[in-house]
């Protein structure tokens, strides 16, 4: 949390949405929707104000790979290595993607422009190889089509 509003946010999403343990996974989904990550504060945080152990909590969120600990990119790029997408050269896509945004698997550039994550299916095997960047699928990827996407994404840093 960076301030006293911010905590303030999600004491009330804890006292709106908390029914006890139970309703620990729905809490820490509203605060991530809202934080947009899970830090140690905010985790703790958490397990204070609904009077569980953190390790519960701490269990929950580093168990379901839809929470994040880590301050996402303001760009989510998902790049797809399911079978179609995998035999199509999406392996290839991933390692020119690290390597035009120097960073790996799991980590944001420095910028805080992007967020970098390989994905094992996204439903777009027809588009193979595709990628998502926040809602927007890209698919038969090329290293030139990649070069126009993300150009797309730092040239004007515009909402797509």
């Amino acid at each position: 949390m960076k301030n006293e509003e911010e905590k303030q946010i999600i004491l009330d999403i804890i006292r709106e949405h908390s029914e006890g343990p139970s309703s620990l996974v729905q809490v820490l989904t509203l605060i991530q929707e809202e934080h947009g990550y899970l830090p140690m504060n905010v985790q703790q945080l958490v397990a204070q104000e609904m009077k569980i152990p953190f390790s519960r909590v701490f269990e929950v969120t580093s168990f379901y790979s839809r929470f994040t600990t880590e301050q996402k990119g303001k760009y989510e790029i998902s790049v797809c290595l399911g079978t179609a997408c995998y035999v199509k050269g999406a392996q290839g896509i991933l390692d020119e993607i690290k390597r035009r945004l120097n960073i790996e698997e799991n980590q944001t550039t420095e910028d805080g422009l992007f967020s970098l994550v390989a994905s094992r299916c996204i439903g777009a095997c027809a588009l193979a190889p595709a990628m998502i960047i926040n809602k927007n699928v890209f698919g038969l990827l090329t290293k030139q089509k990649l070069t126009e996407v993300l150009a797309m994404y730092t040239e004007s840093n515009a909402e797509v």
